[in-house]
């Protein structure tokens, strides 16, 4: 027996050694009970696949291990999956950001792609087939849920790993394909109009997840609107390039300084558009003037008027982050023909006690 004793104690290799055992037992595989009272299920909110692992997974998904445990400890036969959540724009934004490729469905499908001296970024950004591109999500995450499934084990989970589910496989697929037509069926999908978060550079939509806030230095520009009486209503903005894209201004309704102007309308400078003036009690009084431009769109406030006010949409901005080579309805073509195609503001010959700019990204705030 001393022989079997080693001279230092040590931890190395233990994960790997239990985690073989405990697979070939079959410990944690799930074994349905004729009672549904017996089974103790675990919902697993499937981790994104389009990133890499961090000690906060790691504290989280050992919580449900523990409960996990206890539970087996208990006498209840758990039931613990493991999925993996690589169907989404998070996966389609790792897809291109890796192999440096965007989707354009336009184009017909290559069976050629990848050629085998493909070296993700080595070509710059190209555009591929929509059934190219899936086949690259299905290369990549298998690939990533092999890393992830890696850590799991190595952190000794008590996953059953017969149980893996993911959400861009068949089954996933099919479950959603046809939960969307009993929906449609039964009259509650519909179309509507709204706005998305838009990469101008790989044209694809993105979710808030992939943001990442940054503080740039800006600026107040005071811009003066034409009033009925032929005054002006004076507005500040830190974000002057949108004034094509305004659909109405915005003051508080108790406000004393506008009420006299709820349900009037006045005429933007240069582009000559009409542009109510509302009332709204997200508009805030000390900010600026107390009177703003609602733009489609600049910010969440300006998306909360557009659909609660339910205003009209004056789109400038195109899908390349340029100003779209055609003025939206009522905006004086002859002025905005000077900023069509323009990634920002030029500096326009207006009066410069009306409006003074300098050359600012468009949706700068």
């Amino acid at each position: 027996m001393a022989e079997n004793v080693p001279d230092r104690p040590s931890l190395d290799g233990l994960e790997a050694k239990w985690a073989q055992r405990w697979e070939r037992a079959g410990i944690y595989r799930f074994q349905p009970p004729g009672e549904r009272a017996e089974v103790f299920s675990i919902d697993t909110p499937p981790p994104t696949v389009s990133g890499s692992l961090h000690i906060g997974h790691a504290f989280s998904y050992t919580h449900a291990d523990i409960v996990a445990r206890f539970q087996r400890m208990r006498g209840m036969r758990v039931c613990y999956p493991m999925g993996w959540d690589d169907n989404g724009l998070p996966t389609e934004r790792r897809v291109q950001n890796y192999y440096g490729v965007r989707c354009d469905p336009s184009l017909p499908y290559d069976p050629t792609f990848p050629p085998a001296d493909f070296t993700p970024w080595r070509h710059g950004v190209r555009n591929v087939s929509r059934r190219n591109f899936i086949e690259l999500c299905e290369r990549l995450t298998a690939e990533d849920e092999r890393a992830f499934e890696r850590l799991w084990r190595h952190l000794g989970l008590s996953v059953d790993w017969s149980l893996t589910y993911s959400t861009i496989g068949r089954r996933a697929r099919r479950v959603s394909q046809r939960s969307f037509l009993r929906l449609l069926r039964d009259g509650e999908a519909y179309l509507a109009e709204a706005p998305t978060l838009w990469d101008v550079g790989f044209r694809t939509a993105v979710a808030q997840a992939e943001l990442e806030d940054r503080e740039h230095r800006g600026a107040w520009h005071r811009i003066g609107f034409h009033a009925p009486d032929g005054g002006r209503i004076w507005i500040e903005t830190t974000r002057p390039g949108l004034l094509p894209a305004c659909v109405a201004l915005i003051a508080h309704p108790d406000d004393e300084r506008y009420r006299s102007l709820f349900g009037a309308t006045v005429t933007s400078p240069l582009f000559g558009a009409g542009i109510p003036v509302l009332a709204h009690p997200a508009a805030e009084r000390e900010r600026g003037a107390g009177i703003a431009m609602c733009c489609t769109f600049g910010d969440l406030t300006d998306v909360l008027w557009w659909r609660e006010l339910r205003l009209p949409n004056r789109t400038i901005i195109g899908r390349d982050g340029r100003l779209a080579a055609e003025p939206p309805t009522g905006v004086d073509a002859t002025t905005y023909a000077e900023l069509a195609g323009e990634t920002g503001w030029l500096p326009c010959s207006a009066n410069p006690g009306i409006w003074t700019v300098p050359r600012v990204p468009s949706c700068g705030r």
